[in-house]
């Protein structure tokens, strides 16, 4: 693969010129090879020579997450000996999915994960923690492996929980960069505070965020965010949004204006819900075409992500569409007596309220076949007094309140992480 890192750089027009070629090379290879995406342009009677735009991409199908649940290695282009990584996605919504790595693939992977690196201003100078699983068929923690690879930096594959190992660890390795779910960095400063440790003053100096937002839509930080920030004096944070799927990654600069496209890796549409695009500014449904990907490429893929995008230049330099953090899921929408929810807005309030320790949000359907919602907090200091301050500032925030039910921090951190999934669980839906 003959790689552009300065094309980010470049103009936009530059850049979309640049991608709709890339793009012309993905239509041939999957009208060559996928037995899916040939099946579909049989059917639709499609061209794949007149598809020679971004624009033009609207005259092709889009493609979800229960095509590739139905029809899963009909999306492979190689034959299985080719295949020499098998990864799955994390089943949030629905039965996991099976991916097919190439060695290509993993170079491309690799390729990528620098690029995220580089971003923030990492290079092999940097020493860097994993706070993430690397098994499991977990696609992520080996990509941010062969990226540090990559890059030419160490790395440490401490892997996700036990803040004692974690602290053991950066005591005797010092790294200056970990990789992590931001939630447990509060896990890390909660467990420094009761055993003395001096964590302001550790080597860490940079914490790459995974799978929970942690600015605003303004780019201000967030609950989470600031929760963070106010008690690790120095520390930088930054956020890096992936899935399986796109075999590609958005990560913030130094500004923390938004992830930043890699042109060269995919081609990203953002769509309302009668699949129109929005524009900057408006919230949509990630929308993805691979560029690149050997083993399984996928065409107008929508991922279930809501987000918004920028396209004016960014202060770094770079010329790429900028993301915001996930604002919601579109399986995980959730309409409560009247007012339309996804968990993050939940997330937010209950991440800024001291006493809770940990907590839970469920959704099930009551007796009429609506939406209910129960937080599990997890608290050592349970009152009826905590209970009404907790409805209290839902209310103030977004005029309704939803169930409260105290658990011991113990259960709820169970709850949390099920040792049957890799990532931590903070909705769980139980709607039919």
């Amino acid at each position: 693969m003959q790689h552009h890192t300065k094309i980010q750089y470049e103009s936009p027009e530059t850049i979309k010129k640049f991608q709709e070629e890339k793009l012309k090379e993905a239509l041939a290879y999957l009208n060559a090879y996928s037995p899916y995406y040939k099946a579909l342009f049989k059917k639709e009677k499609i061209d794949v020579s007149q598809i020679k735009t971004v624009e033009d991409l609207q005259n092709i199908p889009t493609t979800d997450k229960t095509d590739l649940q139905n029809r899963n290695m009909d999306f492979a282009c190689v034959p299985r000996e080719k295949i020499i990584d098998i990864v799955t996605t994390s089943g949030t919504l629905g039965e996991p999915v099976i991916f097919g790595l190439t060695e290509n693939d993993l170079q491309r992977l690799a390729y990528n994960e620098r690029l995220s690196f580089e971003t923030v201003g990492l290079t092999q100078n940097d020493i860097m923690q994993l706070m993430t699983t690397i098994d499991r068929c977990f696609m992520a923690g080996l990509a941010y492996f062969l990226g540090a690879r990559e890059i030419g930096m160490s790395i440490c594959r401490v892997g996700n929980g036990i803040p004692e190992l974690q602290w053991d660890t950066i005591n005797r390795i010092q790294p200056t960069v970990a990789m992590m779910v931001p939630s447990f960095a509060c896990k890390l400063i909660d467990y420094a505070k009761q055993e003395n440790i001096n964590y302001k003053h550790a080597s860490l100096r940079k914490l790459i965020c995974i799978g929970e937002p942690l600015r605003n839509l303004d780019f201000s930080l967030n609950t989470l965010g600031e929760k963070i920030a106010s008690q690790w004096d120095g520390i930088r944070m930054f956020s890096t949004y992936a899935s399986t799927e796109m075999q590609s990654s958005f990560t913030e600069c130094e500004e923390g204006k938004g992830g930043h496209l890699q042109p060269e890796l995919i081609i990203t549409e953002f769509l309302d819900a009668n699949e129109k695009p929005v524009r900057p500014g408006e919230a949509g449904e990630v929308t993805i075409t691979t560029l690149g990907v050997e083993g399984m490429p996928l065409l107008r893929f929508k991922t279930g992500d809501i987000v918004v995008y920028h396209t004016e230049p960014c202060p770094c330099g770079r010329n790429t569409i900028r993301l915001s953090s996930v604002t919601g899921r579109k399986g995980q929408m959730v309409k409560f007596k009247g007012t339309t929810l996804y968990p993050p807005a939940l997330y937010d309030i209950i991440d800024g309220i001291p006493d809770v320790v940990n907590y839970v949000v469920e959704v099930f359907h009551n007796e009429l076949g609506t939406d209910e919602i129960l937080i599990r907090v997890g608290t050592n200091k349970k009152s009826e007094q905590l209970e009404k301050h907790i409805k209290d500032v839902f209310r103030a925030k977004i005029r309704v309140a939803p169930a409260i039910v105290f658990e011991s921090v113990e259960y709820v951190n169970a709850l949390q992480f099920p040792q049957s999934k890799r990532k931590s669980i903070k909705f769980i839906d139980r709607r039919e």
